[in-house]
């Protein structure tokens, strides 16, 4: 992925980047892998707004990601390279020696023409090829990993990303996540080898209000900038602090920094170690 940087011939040009999709080979999707994406607005069944700054935005199809990759033991050519709207990283169209055709998530350096095979066995060490964790060396970068064996790709998902296997003992496999978590999880559990693709995705900046528009995405207006009757850092005059101990949100709960993760969460004795904290 290339990323073009404007010259800043107006206020928004001035902040604004944008991905050339030099990396993309196919423009129109597989009509069979596609789903009408039907918008909410945010609002649950009774029409009530349950997220807010939803609403808006361009029309998409959702593509069906094969998550499985439940076609054991049978190459797949990849015949394309294709942008998703609904995530970061690219995906990629392969076509099995049956003509069955599904969408994958790409590895960095996956091309036309490259054989992925998934297996319940030991397999090749090469860019989305996907076989359970314990046949796979020591220090690999892997994605798209499952935390439960059969369920499907679960963790590492998003573009640029990966993990790192640290080590497999027992039933169980050590993986650093790409937050610095290090965590357990069943060495049956089949991964992908490589990187998530289009590692540069965070590096594009928005630049101006319209973009976020057309990604459904709408405004979001401070607290402080209210009136007390509408939020609990609202009201004051002039620019004022929030006045509180600590940020809340709009309903009164604290915010920023908060713990939301329970503590009787089953999974807590697989995470050896959270992740750390980054500094701003």
């Amino acid at each position: 992925m290339a990323i073009r940087i404007y010259k800043p011939t107006t206020p928004g040009r001035r902040q604004t980047s944008v991905d050339t999709f030099s990396d993309i080979i196919k423009k129109a999707p597989e009509r069979k892998l596609i789903r009408i994406k039907r918008k909410t607005g945010g609002r649950n069944f009774s029409g009530r707004i349950t997220v807010r700054h939803h609403g808006g935005g361009a029309k998409q199809y959702y593509r069906l990601i094969d998550y499985k990759r439940d076609r054991f033991d049978l190459p797949a050519t990849v015949e394309a390279i294709e942008y998703d709207p609904n995530r970061r990283a690219r995906i990629a169209l392969v076509k099995y020696e049956d003509g069955d055709k599904r969408y994958i998530i790409a590895p960095v350096d996956l091309k036309i023409g490259d054989k992925v095979v998934s297996s319940k066995g030991q397999l090749e060490v090469k860019p989305g090829n996907r076989m359970p964790i314990e046949f796979i060396p020591l220090g690999l970068m892997i994605y798209e990993i499952e935390i439960t064996p059969g369920k499907g790709g679960q963790l590492v998902r998003t573009a640029g990303t990966a993990a790192k296997l640290m080590a497999v003992e027992g039933d169980k496999a050590t993986i650093k996540m790409p937050s610095s978590e290090v965590r357990l999880v069943s060495k049956k559990s089949l991964a992908t080898i490589g990187q998530v693709s289009n590692p540069d995705a965070m590096n594009v900046r928005i630049g101006k209000a319209g973009r976020k528009r057309h990604m459904g995405i709408k405004p979001t207006v401070r607290g402080k900038a209210m009136n007390p009757v509408d939020h609990p850092h609202g009201g004051g005059e002039g620019v004022q602090p929030i006045g509180l101990k600590g940020p809340k949100t709009l309903w009164g709960k604290k915010a920023l920094g908060v713990k939301t993760r329970k503590r009787t969460k089953y999974s807590n004795k697989f995470i050896i170690s959270r992740r750390k904290k980054r500094s701003r």
